[in-house]
């Protein structure tokens, strides 16, 4: 019993001194919020999808009429139903911002903690892809074709793989019992991946946004970020609960609302929008191959950012230069979400491939922009 006592406590206070007397930099902003809120958003989604998953029925014949009975007939459950659906949106709409600062201010220079954020991000878009075709409607099934067929793409593998995802010769019933069983296990990864990404960061302590080594400026956690923190969570769970109650399908596509059809093609095969920048990645580039390491390329080259940033001090090089490409490749990724959504023709798929180079420019110009921002201070 004492011995017990002992570890509890002692654990009690390694956690204290994580969180609670954690040293923080006094001058993160608010985007340094984004963190947390990915937390938060996390916990919502396990929360909301183990209610949910009680209701569902991973069946070819049945999953899109028990989402149809959950709105109607299950207490609340229409609540949890859309608190889920556009939870996800307002998770990729956290990682999106949180991945923008961590590359602005330079946080990628952290190596393990940007590197296993790397692979939450890879995780969380196998996570809501999976749960985009649990409905089973129209969108989802052929979704999920499409998807899964560009791993045909691969040399010598490639067909034993998509027969392997889909447990036969065509996206059908053992498909959805796998994307199910998938779709629920991912997230329980996700949360132990995101605890060795929170110690690698509390290791080392937090970027700010001057990005210099900050010791004998910092201040415990709480009380002054728990409050920031705590205000965030107010504004996003009342913009989640805003959009879930008033306009809940505003994110999602009409035809999800029509059962499967393997003999109906939709007129424009569209996934949910968080997808879309690399979907328009993907159909820029004409061969399949190539769009398919295109697709994989704008999410893995996230991980030379380490590597290409040779410069004696942290922060974008040569500052008006390196800050007019960052908003450059946020411009093209804003353009590129948008362009996803277009008809595959003239001109879009045009403008979809000039803005997908300028996509990758932003990566492989940061090299060369540290050697030339070094000689200019330098010599």
């Amino acid at each position: 019993m004492t011995m017990r006592f002992r570890l509890t406590n002692k654990l009690a206070k390694i956690v204290n001194g994580m969180v609670w007397d954690l040293g923080t930099p006094q001058n993160i902003n608010m985007f340094w919020n984004f963190g947390s809120l990915l937390g938060l958003m996390l916990s919502i989604q396990l929360i909301t999808g183990i209610f949910l998953a009680l209701q569902y029925s991973a069946n070819s014949d049945l999953s899109f009429f028990m989402i149809s009975r959950l709105l109607r007939d299950v207490n609340y459950g229409w609540l949890l139903r859309y608190i889920h659906a556009n939870g996800a949106s307002f998770f990729f709409i956290c990682i999106y911002f949180h991945i923008g600062r961590g590359i602005y201010y330079s946080a990628y220079l952290s190596k393990g903690v940007w590197f296993v954020g790397i692979i939450l991000l890879i995780l969380v878009m196998a996570a809501a892809f999976l749960g985009y075709v649990l409905p089973w409607g129209q969108m989802s099934f052929w979704g999920a074709t499409v998807i899964t067929n560009l791993f045909s793409a691969f040399p010598y593998i490639g067909t034993d793989l998509v027969v392997w995802l889909w447990g036969g010769y065509s996206v059908d019933n053992p498909t959805l019992t796998r994307f199910f069983a998938f779709h629920y296990l991912v997230p329980f990864i996700l949360s132990g991946a995101t605890v060795i990404h929170l110690f690698l960061l509390h290791n080392i302590g937090s970027n700010n946004p001057l990005s210099i080594p900050s010791y004998a400026e910092k201040v415990t956690f709480h009380w002054y970020f728990t409050i920031k923190d705590l205000f965030g969570f107010l504004v996003l769970v009342f913009l989640l609960f805003m959009l879930a109650l008033f306009n809940p399908d505003y994110l999602g596509e009409p035809d999800n609302y029509i059962q499967a059809n393997p003999m109906v093609t939709p007129v424009h095969i569209v996934p949910e929008w968080y997808f879309l920048f690399a979907y328009a990645i993907l159909r820029s580039i004409p061969n399949k191959l190539g769009g398919v390491i295109g697709l994989f390329s704008s999410l893995l080259i996230l991980a030379t950012l380490p590597y290409t940033h040779k410069h004696k001090f942290k922060g974008l090089p040569w500052y008006p230069l390196g800050k007019f490409l960052f908003w450059l490749y946020c411009v093209s990724f804003f353009l590129l979400t948008i362009g996803g959504a277009w008809p595959v023709e003239e001109p879009f798929v045009a403008v979809s491939q000039f803005w997908s180079t300028v996509y990758f420019m932003f990566f492989s110009m940061l090299y060369p922009l540290c050697k030339f921002s070094d000689f200019i201070y330098f010599g």
